[in-house]
């Protein structure tokens, strides 16, 4: 159970999704390149400082590998330093919910799920001592086409690419968003955060 900002008490914990894109509307370049992302050390302490409240991480495999491939140890390189080596430490707390057809198991402090049942997706939120953080793309599409996804945080870089892969795929489904914040960074960032409207 999440705590809310405005000290009236406990409120239940949300899913929700961070999202790095090109003003186009691209989170990865045409070749899965995300070289394009602009994390100087401002945006990257804001990524820890948010991460750190959450009650965990859920992923799809490829997110899961990648993450987990460098994450880990990341600290223990001296050129990793400051914030870099500090979210090397939130990682390895964070309990993880790794989704994946075709994963036999995982690392350390992480869990493994076959399929996407909205009912378990709802208790693991229920019982988790903060937000969830849902990342990967395909994870992402299973999760709001369930009606899972609680609030987008999307990260417009200030980059135009032309050509690459979409986040948001085409839906039969219109869903209402609100606006609940924006913040821009200094490297010309901006952020736009969004909660799912229902009813």
């Amino acid at each position: 159970m999440s705590h809310s900002t405005d000290g009236t008490g406990p409120r239940a914990a949300r899913i929700i999704t961070s999202i790095s894109l090109s003003l186009d509307g691209f989170f990865e370049g045409p070749d899965h390149d995300i070289d394009w992302h602009t994390v100087d050390e401002e945006l990257h302490q804001h990524f820890n400082d948010y991460f750190r409240t959450m009650g965990g991480f859920v992923e799809g495999r490829v997110t899961y590998e990648l993450m987990e491939e460098f994450w880990p140890t990341a600290d223990q390189d001296p050129a990793n330093e400051g914030v870099m080596a500090e979210f090397a430490g939130i990682w390895r707390d964070m309990p993880k919910f790794v989704f994946s057809r075709t994963l036999e198991s995982v690392g350390p402090n992480a869990t493994l799920f076959h399929e996407v049942d909205p009912e378990q997706v709802r208790g693991l939120r229920d019982a988790a001592r903060g937000d969830l953080a849902v990342g990967g793309a395909d994870l992402l599409e299973s999760f709001r086409r369930a009606d899972l996804i609680d609030e987008y945080r999307v990260y417009v870089h200030p980059v135009i690419l032309g050509r690459g892969r979409r986040f948001f795929r085409d839906s039969e489904e219109r869903q209402r968003l609100r606006l609940v914040e924006t913040r821009t960074f200094g490297n010309g960032v901006a952020m736009l955060r969004y909660e799912t409207v229902r009813g």
